[in-house]
C-alpha cells in the first residue's frame, strides 16, 4: 500500500518535488537571459549619441569651406559667396546665407573630394571625378551628386542626422 504524502507544493512525492524545483529554477534563468538578450539589442549610448551632430553656422564667412564628421562620414559645408552661383534645389537657406551640406564622399567609388577654393569646386583625385560648389557632378565618372545628409534646422545651428522639414523639401526637389 503506497502512501501520499503531500508537503504543501503540490508535489506528492521526492521526485516531483526535484521536477518543481528545477522548472523554478530554469524558469528564473530564463527571465534573466531574455533579460541580457534584450540589453544587448539596445544600442549603446555612445552610438545613440553619435547619431547626432549638431553645427553652429553662424562663424563661417562667405566663400568657407568647412569640414566635420557625422557617423563616421566627412561632411562638407560651403557657405556660398555672391559669386557662386545659387541652387535652389539642394542649398539651405538660414537667414541671409546660403550654405552648401554634402556628405564628402565621391557618388563613384566613395573616395574623399578635396574642395578648391580657387575654382570653387570639389575634386576626387582618385578618377578625376569634379563636383561643383552645389555637389552636382559635372566631368567624370560620378554617377550623381554629392549625397545629402538628413539634417534640421534649429536656429543657426544644423542638427545632422534628424530629418526636419527643410531636409524634405530639399530631397523631393533633387
Amino acid at each position: 500500500m503506497q502512501t501520499n504524502h503531500s508537503n504543501g507544493c503540490g508535489c506528492t512525492s521526492r521526485r516531483g518535488f526535484i521536477g518543481f524545483s528545477f522548472g523554478a529554477v530554469a524558469a528564473v534563468g530564463g527571465l534573466f537571459a531574455l533579460g541580457a538578450m534584450k540589453k544587448t539589442w539596445d544600442p549603446l549610448p555612445s552610438v545613440r549619441a553619435a547619431g547626432f551632430t549638431t553645427v553652429d553656422l553662424s562663424p563661417l564667412k562667405d566663400g568657407e569651406f568647412s569640414q566635420v564628421e557625422w557617423r563616421k562620414k566627412p561632411i562638407f559645408i560651403v557657405k556660398k559667396s555672391a559669386d557662386m552661383k545659387p541652387n535652389d534645389n539642394r542649398d539651405i537657406v538660414m537667414g541671409d546665407g546660403r550654405y552648401m551640406v554634402v556628405i564628402g564622399l565621391c557618388t563613384h567609388l566613395g573616395c574623399i573630394p578635396s574642395w578648391s577654393a580657387a575654382n570653387k569646386q570639389f575634386k576626387c583625385a582618385c578618377h578625376g571625378g569634379e563636383f561643383d560648389d552645389s555637389g552636382l557632378n559635372t566631368f567624370g565618372p560620378p554617377p550623381r551628386p554629392l549625397d545629402i545628409p538628413p539634417f534640421r534646422i534649429d536656429g543657426t545651428k544644423l542638427v545632422l542626422g534628424e530629418t526636419g522639414p527643410e531636409y524634405e523639401k530639399l530631397v523631393a526637389q533633387a
